[in-house]
């Protein structure tokens, strides 16, 4: 079982960026084919040994309806037995929750969407009744002795493709909400990909001011190819966790028409550029890939680096010009 982690600043450390491996959950939700317990496993020794040290290993689901999760287990074992290296699962309700306690994962991610529809949609109840789950699970969390961190991702922050547009305040009044109620951290999402970057640059900075000093996070996906502009967006209004999948994998079973993630090979050389110190190995991080293509023969794969690989300067930044960035 992995030590808990209960002090969130060490996991997120308030002057670093985090770029976190969504690809193992949100990237597969939607597949077709999935990896094997040991491909999963190769995936994440492969991509800590490039660099990588968050990842996001699966879903709080009845394993009978939803296989693909079936074995989080041993992947959460996998991630506790590598120094410096962190997990968190995603909790759709308080069952879920209860089950990622007794697992000893060091972090339950669990969601809300910006719109009613939405919800009902992806979690078959209210917003409210949401809310009052969160707080039941928060409650469950202050009794533990070893206590996890507790998440909130914002579905449809900036759009919904069912009800339309989405105010900046409806998405600050759930946040805000949730932090009263004990949530460690809040990230918001682009879950169909309808933002641009001034919106994002935003609803991050407002963000920043209402998370004072706890992280907060942004979750892109690139189904209008905007992902990568509006990460740019996020880091320069302070986002400290930014979330990603290798090859883009992802979806939203509940937004008609959504693709993947961001790429999280892109998003590397992005915050490279951006003079972030990434500490990872672009060139292992992209042979990663190689497991996916193993394990999921079908499954499309997205991303520019991959294709066209690196350029001759890059990994030479002087140590003097980057700034900070943990993975």
């Amino acid at each position: 079982m992995p030590e808990i982690v209960p002090d969130i600043a060490s996991v997120y450390p308030p002057d670093q960026v985090t770029l976190r491996e969504v690809g193992l959950r949100d990237g597969l939700q939607m597949v077709t084919t999935w990896p094997s317990t040991k491909g999963k496993i190769d995936w994440i020794r492969q991509e800590y040994e490039a660099g990588i040290r968050h990842f996001e290993v699966g879903s709080f689901l009845p394993r009978d309806r939803y296989p693909v999760f079936g074995d989080i287990d041993a992947l959460i074992a996998t991630v506790g037995a590598l120094p410096g290296a962190h997990c968190a699962g995603l909790s759709p309700n308080k069952k879920g929750s209860e089950i990622g306690f007794a697992s000893g994962i060091p972090e339950i991610h669990c969601v809300i969407s910006a719109t009613e529809a939405h919800n009902q949609a992806n979690l078959r109840r209210s917003q409210d009744a949401t809310l009052r789950e969160i707080a039941e699970i928060c409650a469950l969390r202050d009794q533990l002795q070893s206590p996890p961190l507790i998440g909130v991702g914002i579905a449809m922050s900036f759009g919904c493709s069912i009800a339309g547009k989405v105010a900046p305040r409806a998405v600050l009044k759930l946040a805000e909400q949730c932090f009263e109620m004990g949530v460690d951290m809040v990230s918001i999402a682009d879950t169909v990909g309808f933002a641009g970057p001034r919106q994002v640059a935003h609803l991050a900075g407002a963000m920043r001011k209402l998370a004072g000093n706890r992280p907060f996070g942004v979750h892109l996906h690139d189904t209008r190819g905007m992902g990568l502009a509006n990460a740019a967006a996020a880091l320069g209004q302070g986002v400290q966790v930014l979330d990603a999948s290798l090859g883009g994998l992802g979806g939203c079973p509940a937004a008609p028409r959504a693709t993947g993630n961001i790429v999280m090979e892109d998003l590397v050389f992005l915050c490279q550029t951006e003079g972030f110190d990434t500490r990872v190995d672009l060139e292992k991080l992209i042979r990663v890939r190689k497991v996916l293509e193993h394990e999921m023969p079908g499954e499309p794969l997205y991303g520019s680096l991959a294709k066209v690989g690196l350029p001759r300067w890059a990994g030479l930044q002087p140590a003097s010009e980057t700034k900070t960035t943990k993975t």
